[in-house]
């Protein structure tokens, strides 16, 4: 058969060149099959750095090419009786692509097909099945060098090598050494976090300082949180989210420089641990899925303020105070809401001076209770039980592999031991959170606070979720009682600080 209509299909897994000369080398190859049996490319169906192994990747063009053959024509109205590729594994790495691809190609009669070989009559059944059983051998190969490729990727964690793949951020490209510039910006996100910052402040910081990823790309908050959360910081080792551990049951430590302290790592961790499926404000504090027009605080006292009037019952309102704008005032108002959204309507309250009082007594209570000088730390009540538990359940191990304990005790009592050790864990690691919580403030000088306290964040200022976290640290909440009809002169004594015990 001569000026056969075919198409092209090439196809490659990895375009670690990111130049797509792979499946450019593939296209001159068919075409030059091609010539050799008198045929015409009318089409190249090209899947560019696309896995034929994995079920979960979409390979858009090889469908568009499984649609055309059962068609047989093109979207534009090209006859199509044909395909020419380099070999079948670039054609097909999963049974039932090959069978779809069958089942396409032959549905009508006298299509044509061939490889760099030359050409083969897939309506035989024999030539069929052997295009089916090479499919399957590819299948188990590549199931293979996935299963030799997770044994060296254990082998190298529990060595506390690094991996390959993009350099992470914080390190030189030998990923072993800390990075002068980027090392320290991760470090004091570590910190800032633990002190209260939000993961939305320290990405606006990186994004105002033009720090970019290891990619060249602009940070987004999720990448930031990726960063921080991972073990490497510590010099730990994790696979998929979970850390690699030796045969004690402790980590693994890798053979990079650490960034942080473990201790300042699980402190993190456990943050965000404790978020997990809440919603997040921006300022970094929990809560609940919220409707879709609540908006964010913006503002210093936002959700800290309430209403002081009182009902007819002698009970006071007590609605959180929202902020507001009149046209004839430059600064916001704090305003209790109206009767129709569950407040009163009856105070409102200028927030530059609210702001201002709050502050002052926030940052005086701060030096009245020296925060600057910490306790000595406090060691965790229940590290002898939670030694004790990994101990009993390793030494029921032993004694069960060495046959001296039977299979009904062994499975009996080891899932209740794995349970007390996993909630000793958790406790364990809400301590060190807490407790790296109060190393963080107690390395915090007072005097410094005050002075960025009223700065701008451009300027060195805090960021608003730090000061919102020294305030909800600090208090419970503010009354705001009514002054009365009438522009009245600020009066402080109408604003009543709700302090937190201890």
């Amino acid at each position: 058969m001569t000026n056969v209509p075919v198409v092209s299909y090439a196809r490659i897994s990895a375009d670690i060149r990111r130049d797509e000369h792979g499946v450019q080398d593939q296209h001159r190859l068919n075409r030059e099959t091609a010539e050799r049996q008198g045929w015409t490319v009318v089409h190249e169906y090209t899947d560019n750095d696309k896995s034929a192994a994995k079920a979960d990747v979409v390979r858009d063009d090889f469908e568009a090419m499984l649609r055309a053959l059962r068609a047989g024509e093109l979207p534009n109205g090209t006859t199509v009786q044909g395909v020419v590729i380099v070999a079948e594994d670039r054609l097909a790495r999963r049974p039932g692509d090959y069978e779809r691809f069958v089942e396409a190609i032959t549905y009508q009669d006298g299509r044509v097909f061939a490889d760099a070989r030359g050409t083969k009559d897939l309506y035989s059944e024999d030539t069929e099945s052997m295009g089916l059983f090479g499919a399957v051998i590819s299948k188990m190969e590549v199931r293979k060098m996935q299963r030799r490729m997770r044994r060296s990727h254990r082998m190298r964690a529990e060595q506390g090598l690094p991996v390959g793949g993009t350099r992470p951020f914080g390190w030189k490209p030998d990923r072993l050494t800390l990075d002068p510039n980027e090392a320290p910006l991760v470090r004091q996100a570590i910190l800032d976090l633990i002190a209260g910052r939000s993961l939305h402040s320290v990405t606006n910081e990186w994004r105002r300082k033009g720090v970019r990823t290891s990619l060249g790309n602009e940070w987004l908050t999720s990448s930031v949180k990726v960063t921080v959360q991972n073990a490497r910081v510590c010099g730990w080792r994790e696979i998929s989210g979970e850390l690699v551990r030796d045969s004690a049951g402790n980590p693994v430590v890798g053979q990079w420089e650490p960034i942080v302290t473990p201790d300042q790592w699980m402190a993190v961790k456990n943050i965000f641990d404790a978020r997990r499926g809440h919603y997040i404000y921006r300022d970094g504090r929990v809560g609940q899925i919220l409707a879709s027009d609540f908006r964010e605080p913006n503002y210093l006292l936002t959700g800290f303020l309430r209403c002081g009037r009182a009902k007819p019952d002698g009970s006071l309102c007590n609605a959180p105070l929202r902020v507001t704008h009149h046209k004839d005032c430059v600064q916001h108002i704090y305003l209790c809401p109206t009767k129709t959204v569950g407040g009163c309507g009856g105070v409102g309250r200028r927030g530059d001076m609210v702001d201002l009082f709050i502050s002052e007594a926030v940052l005086a209570k701060l030096e009245e209770v020296q925060l600057a000088a910490s306790a000595e730390p406090v060691e965790w009540t229940g590290k002898a039980e939670y030694d004790d538990a990994k101990s009993r359940l390793e030494e029921l191990r032993v004694q069960w592999t060495a046959g001296n304990v039977t299979n009904e005790l062994f499975f009996s009592v080891a899932p209740e031991l794995e349970k007390r050790i996993a909630r000793l864990r958790t406790e364990a690691q809400n301590f060190t959170a807490a407790t790296q919580r109060r190393q963080v403030r107690s390395a915090t000088d007072i005097a410094e606070i005050r002075r960025r306290w009223y700065l701008p964040e451009e300027e060195g200022g805090l960021p608003l979720t730090i000061k919102r976290s020294y305030i909800r640290e600090a208090l419970l909440a503010v009354i705001i009682y009514p002054a009365g009809k009438g522009r009245r002169k600020f009066n402080p004594d109408l604003l009543e600080p709700i302090w937190r015990e201890g």
